[in-house]
C-alpha cells in the first residue's frame, strides 16, 4: 500500500509538499511572542538580509528607526535580533536594566578563537573575574599613573621622529599609527615595546588591520547569518580564520618565551601576572592559558585598532579643517610652546583641544553598533516583551548624530563641547559605551588621544598632498575607518 502511494505521487507534488513543510517550519521556528518589537516583513528562511546595505548600514537602521520606533526586531539568516536607539532606551538596557542584557551572545565569525573566553566574549562568574583581574592589573603596571604618562610621551616622541623621517612628503600614516599606539599596550602586555621596522611585528599589525576590516565583507557577515553553509565555501571568513591562528600562535609563543624566565615571585607584565593566577589554582579555576590567550588577544585588538583609528581620523580632520587645526596650533603654543612635551595636566588648561579630540570621537563613531548583548533573563523595554536569548543592538550612532542632542550633527563642530569658553561635557557622547560592560580601556584610551594627538599637532601643520582633495569616506570593518589616505606633515 505504501508503494503504491508512493507511486501515485508526481516529482511536483513532492516537491510542493517539501516547501510547504520548510515554510511552515522556518514560520514557527521563527514565530515571536506577544508584545514583540514591531519588524517589516521579513522573507522565509533569510529574514531582513535582502534590505541590507553592507557598505553602510547606518541606511537601513535609520529607515527602521523612523518607520518602527526606537526598538524593532531584525533577522539575519539564523541570527535575530533586536536593535535599541536613542539615549533614552540605550540607558534603560545599559544603565538601569543592566543586569538583564549582561552576556554576550557567541558570533559565529569568532566563535571558533574566543568561544565565551577572554574579556569581549566571556559571560557571567568568568567575565567578572577576567575583568577584574585585568582592570587590578592595569592599575598595578602603571594605568593612571604617572609611570604609563611617561611610557605615552615617550611613544609620542617616537612618532614625531617617524612623521619627521617623511621630510613633509605625502605620506599613509596608518602603520606607523598603529605601531606606535599599539606599543602602549605591547609594553604591559608582553614587557616591551616593538621597533617600527621590525619586520615580524608589521606582519602582525597587518594581520590584525586585515581581519579588523574584513569582518563586514559580504561573505563574513553571510558566514554570521548561515554558517553550517559558509564553512564549506570560500570567502573572506575562511581568511579570518586563518589570521586569527596566526594571531593566536604569535600569542602563544610570547607565553611560552614568558614561561622559560619566569620568576613567580616577580611580575613583569600582564602575562607574567595572569601566569601567577594560573599557578595558584593549578589551571582548574577559570585562569587557564586558553583565557590568557584570548585576554591577550582582546587587550592586543582593542588596545591598538581603535586608539589608532581615533588618530587617524583626528589627523584627517585636521588636514581638511586648517582653520580648526589652526586654533588648535594657537592654544598648544599658548599654554605648552615647544620647549617641553604635552602632559596630561595641560589637558584642563586646554579646552579647544580637549573639544577637538571628542569631537573627533564623535564624528569619527568608530563603533557605531556598540559589541552585540544577549538578554539575560525575560524582560520589558519600553512596554515590549524582550525573552531570554535575545541579541541586542544597541545602536551608539542614533545618540552621537541624534538632532535633538546635538546643534549641528553632521557637521565636524568642535563648538558641541564649548560652553562659555569653557569644555563642556556631553551625556550624549557614548562612544565607550555605557554601564558595566563599558569599555575597560576608556582611561588609558583618553590618555593616549590627548598626549598623541597633542604631541604630533604641536611639531606639525597636517595638510592635504598638492592637487589632493581628501575625503571623509569610510570603510567599515570591526571598526569604522577612513578610507585610506596621505598626508603632510609639515614641521612646525
Amino acid at each position: 500500500m505504501l508503494r503504491f502511494f508512493w507511486d501515485s505521487i508526481s516529482f511536483q507534488m513532492l516537491l510542493i509538499f517539501l516547501v510547504v513543510f520548510l515554510l511552515v517550519a522556518d514560520y514557527m521556528k521563527n514565530r515571536k511572542p506577544k508584545h514583540f518589537p514591531p519588524s517589516p516583513f521579513r522573507l522565509p528562511f533569510v529574514g531582513h538580509i535582502h534590505m541590507l546595505n553592507f557598505n553602510d548600514p547606518h541606511i537601513m537602521v535609520e529607515k527602521f528607526t523612523k518607520k518602527y520606533g526606537d526598538i524593532f526586531h531584525m533577522q539575519m539568516g539564523s541570527t535575530s535580533f533586536v536593535c535599541v536607539n536613542g539615549l533614552r532606551l540605550i540607558k534603560e538596557v545599559l544603565v538601569n536594566q543592566a543586569e538583564n542584557f549582561m552576556d554576550r551572545p557567541e558570533i559565529p565569525i569568532d566563535s571558533e578563537v574566543f568561544s565565551k573566553r577572554g574579556l569581549v566574549s566571556s559571560n557571567g562568574h568568568l567575565w567578572k573575574q577576567q575583568r577584574r583581574f585585568t582592570l587590578t592589573t592595569l592599575r598595578n603596571f602603571g594605568l593612571g599613573k604617572r609611570s604609563l604618562e611617561e611610557r605615552i610621551q615617550e611613544e609620542s616622541q617616537c612618532l614625531v621622529d617617524a612623521f619627521r623621517d617623511e621630510q613633509g612628503n605625502p605620506f599613509n600614516p596608518h602603520f606607523k599609527i598603529n605601531n606606535a599606539i599599539s606599543n602602549i599596550i605591547c609594553s604591559v602586555t608582553f614587557g616591551n615595546r616593538f621597533d617600527y621596522h621590525d619586520e615580524d611585528f608589521q606582519k602582525l599589525l597587518r594581520l590584525i588591520d586585515e581581519t579588523v576590516g574584513l569582518h563586514a565583507s559580504v561573505t563574513s557577515q553571510l558566514y554570521n547569518s548561515f554558517p553550517s553553509i559558509m564553512k564549506f565555501l570560500p570567502g573572506s571568513h575562511q581568511t579570518i580564520f586563518k589570521n586569527w591562528r596566526l594571531l593566536k600562535s604569535f600569542v602563544r609563543e610570547k607565553i611560552n618565551k614568558h614561561k622559560e624566565d619566569w620568576n613567580p615571585s616577580e611580575s613583569r607584565d600582564f602575562i607574567d601576572s595572569y601566569l601567577q593566577e594560573i599557578a595558584k589554582d593549578d589551571g582548574s579555576g577559570s585562569f587557564q592559558e586558553e583565557n590568557l590567550v584570548a585576554c591577550t588577544l582582546d587587550l592586543l585588538f582593542a588596545g591598538t585598532e581603535t586608539t589608532s583609528t581615533t588618530i587617524r581620523w583626528a589627523l584627517l580632520y585636521m588636514a581638511m579643517y586648517p582653520e580648526i587645526q589652526a586654533r588648535v596650533h594657537a592654544e598648544i603654543d599658548a599654554v605648552i610652546g615647544q620647549g617641553r612635551q604635552p602632559s596630561l595636566e595641560d589637558r584642563n588648561n586646554m579646552p579647544y583641544t580637549n573639544a577637538v579630540i571628542h569631537e573627533v570621537q564623535r564624528k569619527g563613531n568608530i563603533i557605531p553598533f556598540n559589541v552585540p548583548r544577549l538578554t539575560v533573563k525575560d524582560t520589558v523595554v519600553d512596554g515590549f516583551h524582550i525573552p531570554k536569548g535575545t541579541v541586542l543592538i544597541t545602536n551608539l550612532t542614533s545618540v552621537m548624530f541624534d538632532k535633538n542632542e546635538w546643534e549641528t550633527p553632521n557637521t565636524f563642530n568642535p563648538g558641541h563641547f564649548l560652553k562659555d569658553g569653557q569644555f563642556w561635557k556631553r551625556e550624549s557622547f557614548v562612544p565607550f559605551s555605557l554601564g558595566k560592560r563599558s569599555c575597560l580601556g576608556e582611561s588609558l584610551a583618553r590618555a593616549e588621544l590627548f598626549l598623541f594627538f597633542t604631541t604630533l599637532l604641536q611639531k606639525f601643520t597636517f595638510q592635504p598632498p598638492p592637487d589632493t582633495t581628501l575625503s571623509l569616506q569610510f570603510k567599515l570593518g570591526m571598526t569604522m575607518t577612513p578610507q585610506p589616505y596621505k598626508i603632510c606633515a609639515v614641521p612646525r
